[in-house]
């Protein structure tokens, strides 16, 4: 049995996976497991003779995977990966029903549930402003797995004008307005006075909630409640799930309002006296 460290990312267990491959170990002889102690391996990063023909597509699942916080996820990418180069099985990809694929589609879907989730559910607060008035914002977030890598690019892009942090026990990510750094993640939550943002948001969630389209079970599987602590909007959302029937109710029994008069317009005239076709 081999102990082999694929580390903590894709890079690191694909650079391992190289060497197993190159060696011709099969999943069955290896144990994947982090450094831990004495007789753990070191993790290898020597390339094996030859280059492999990966398929894209596994690159793509593989990077995704990666990310989730199942433990056995390195083993069941190299087992992947080994019944392709080496078991002739070049198709196994899209066959959905297979039972290591079907493991791997369902990590790959919590994974990219999650990322969106923390594009969905991030709120940043100001934090400073340097000598030139170039303003600081950081944020707090809690994701089941370790996205903040792949998450960031999107803040990046969206928020490339201010500098910011993203603070979370699985990484962190800071934009200084030219690089993105990641950094290992905390085990509490930096940030601790609220801000005018915090009262920007509750304006803002109040006034685009719609009692009449109220859906508590979809609301809480769109946004689940673990995320609530650390959303500003958060706090009202009792409050508008207990007031939603009387204002449903209330808009109900209102008098109609009487209809507005059409607009004048020469263009929408020419069109209502033209004769059906």
């Amino acid at each position: 049995m081999r102990s082999v460290n694929p580390g903590d990312n894709f890079d690191s267990w694909r650079d391992a996976a190289r060497r197993m491959l190159g060696e011709s170990v099969p999943p069955q002889e290896i144990l994947w497991e982090a450094e831990r102690g004495l007789f753990a391996s070191a993790m290898v990063r020597e390339e094996p003779p030859g280059k492999l023909k990966v398929p894209a597509a596994f690159l793509d699942l593989a990077q995704t995977v990666t990310c989730h916080r199942d433990p056995q996820r390195w083993g069941l990418l190299y087992q992947i990966l080994w019944r392709i180069l080496r078991g002739g099985e070049r198709h196994l990809l899209s066959i959905a029903s297979d039972p290591d694929m079907a493991r791997a589609r369902l990590l790959e879907k919590n994974v990219r549930r999650e990322i969106h989730k923390m594009h969905a559910f991030v709120r940043f607060k100001l934090i400073d402003a340097d000598a030139s008035g170039r303003e600081r914002y950081a944020a707090w977030f809690e994701p089941d797995h370790f996205i903040v890598a792949a998450a960031s690019p999107f803040f990046r892009n969206r928020f490339a004008n201010m500098d910011w942090s993203i603070f979370t026990p699985k990484g962190c990510a800071h934009w200084d307005g030219k690089k993105l750094t990641i950094t290992a993640g905390l085990a509490e939550n930096p940030i601790e006075n609220p801000d005018a943002l915090e009262d920007a948001w509750r304006t803002y969630y109040r006034s685009i909630f719609n009692p009449a389209r109220l859906k508590v079970k979809m609301m809480k599987q769109e946004m689940p409640t673990r995320y609530w602590k650390n959303l500003p909007e958060a706090g009202l959302i009792e409050e508008l799930i207990e007031t939603s029937k009387p204002r449903v109710t209330g808009m109900m029994e209102e008098t109609p309002r009487p209809v507005k008069p059409r607009p004048k317009n020469a263009y929408l005239d020419r069109l209502l006296d033209r004769p059906n076709e």
